[in-house]
């Protein structure tokens, strides 16, 4: 019970940072808002309905897949502030498993990128994305997992880096890329090999596989794009999120010690 406490006390922290922290609740929200209210219409306006795929649907589920997965990812920074302010050397110190602080700021995170996921979705209704009261529901603990997912691929890049300074040059190169190879925009199931491969590899694709295999997998009567069996994207998750919690946790935890 008391590395259960330890858990909830950390995220916790971490949740009431965001709520007191309005400028990025806003940020965090106006691109992907941007981008489906903007670039979906755009899409369906310049190239139609291909095979009566709904262009704005498509990028909605993108969308609300990488945002929840980088909000999560990137929120483990607050890692990189802690270990800055010392404040990871105090919990270090304290009786609790580093597994559970590990732990405690991955669910925190996963806890913050929520209310941007839920903001998402409203606009979604909004502007008219077909949503069925069973797909809403159940993208209610797909986005907690895909957020917990994130927060552990942000845990491994993050572990061994020692500024924030440093996390803004480094992000960029790791983030953008899975923009593309992740299928947020535009179909991945017939690319080039090299690119293929690469696509395999990006992990943010799952995030956005299975929300669609959600979206589209509960509402046969939406035309649907090519979409990764669902069986396969969640092995793959689980497989990748077990490796990068444990070989990251080595890592930070070593870091720390190494301070």
């Amino acid at each position: 019970m008391g590395e259960v406490s330890a858990i909830a006390a950390i995220a916790h922290r971490d949740f009431i940072k965001l709520l007191r922290d309005r400028l990025r609740l806003f940020s965090e929200l106006a691109f992907p808002l941007i981008l489906i209210l903007l670039l979906g219409p755009a899409l369906q306006s310049g190239f139609g309905a291909p095979g009566g795929l709904d262009l704005t649907a498509f990028v909605f589920t993108g969308v609300l897949a990488q945002t929840i997965w980088q909000s999560a990812a990137l929120g483990l920074i607050s890692l990189i502030a802690d270990r800055e302010e010392d404040f990871s050397q105090e919990m270090f110190v304290s009786p609790v498993s580093r597994y559970s602080i590990v732990a405690g700021k991955i669910i925190g995170e996963s806890l913050v990128a929520l209310p941007t996921g839920l903001g998402i979705v409203v606009v979604g209704l909004l502007i008219g994305v077909p949503m069925s009261p069973a797909v809403i529901i159940a993208l209610v603990p797909v986005s907690l997992a895909i957020a917990v997912y994130g927060g552990a691929f942000g845990l491994l890049i993050l572990s061994n880096i020692s500024s924030q300074r440093t996390v803004a040059q480094i992000f960029p190169f790791v983030m953008l890329p899975q923009f593309f190879l992740a299928g947020v925009f535009s179909p991945i199931h017939d690319l080039p090999a090299p690119l293929a491969v690469l696509s395999a590899l990006s992990p943010m694709r799952y995030a956005v596989e299975v929300t669609r295999n959600v979206f589209y997998g509960l509402q046969p009567d939406v035309p649907a794009p090519d979409i990764g069996a669902f069986a396969i994207n969640v092995i793959v998750m689980v497989l990748s999120f077990l490796a990068f919690i444990a070989i990251g946790t080595v890592l930070f935890v070593r870091a720390e010690r190494n301070r």
